[in-house]
């Protein structure tokens, strides 16, 4: 399978102008989008459009968790219900995945060190020991495998294709629907407005 338009470097420098490695990027791309059917301008463009917004480019494809104690309890309340609950954890990276993501997404307890383990990877961040090992089971690797090819920067995009694949996002992308998808992959609808703009750069520049 291969892209159903003329699916260039320079066209996809438009759609991500602060890549820091657009060669490397779009020979990423170029192998793996046909794999999972993204192939036509409005797919790639729904694909890159949300992957932008939410990877800076393609340049920030793992979690940032160094939070402060006053972060942590503004935005983990449930886990963190005060800045002094929090201060142990203050500027901990590891210790503060392990707390946040313990006992949930198929992760163990905060001891395990699943939730640094499994922790957000890739351009639409894959979390949790479950979706490692369902994404894990999808391309015939185990799960402690898939955590060292998602730190690639071809597994942070096939990563992506999967979560992409797997909640339907071709047909939101094939009807025009950036709201839609955003709210899939967000939860909300966050970014919008970025997310729509880029995907309407992105159109132009595949047509």
């Amino acid at each position: 399978m291969s892209f159903e338009f003329d699916f260039t470097e320079d066209k996809l420098k438009e759609c991500v102008p602060s890549n820091k490695n657009i060669g490397a990027l779009f020979s990423a791309l170029s192998e793996i989008l046909p794999k999972y059917d993204i192939t036509t301008p409005r797919r790639v463009a729904g694909f890159l459009a949300q992957c932008g917004h939410e990877c800076a480019d393609f340049n920030t494809l793992q979690e940032n968790l160094n939070y402060s104690a006053e972060g942590l309890n503004k935005v983990f309340t449930k886990r963190f219900p005060t800045v002094e609950s929090a201060k142990p954890y203050h500027r901990q990276p590891e210790k503060i995945a392990n707390r946040i993501y313990s006992s949930r997404m198929g992760n163990g307890d905060e001891a395990s060190g699943d939730g640094y383990k499994f922790r957000g990877r890739g351009a639409i961040q894959l979390t949790g020991r479950e979706n490692y090992t369902k994404f894990a089971e999808s391309i015939g690797k185990d799960v402690e495998e898939v955590v060292k090819y998602c730190d690639t920067l071809e597994g942070a995009i096939e990563s992506a294709c999967w979560f992409w694949t797997t909640r339907n996002l071709n047909a939101k992308a094939d009807e025009n629907d950036v709201t839609g998808s955003t709210k899939i992959i967000n939860g909300g609808t966050h970014g919008l407005d970025d997310r729509k703009a880029r995907w309407l750069k992105a159109l132009k520049a595949f047509n």
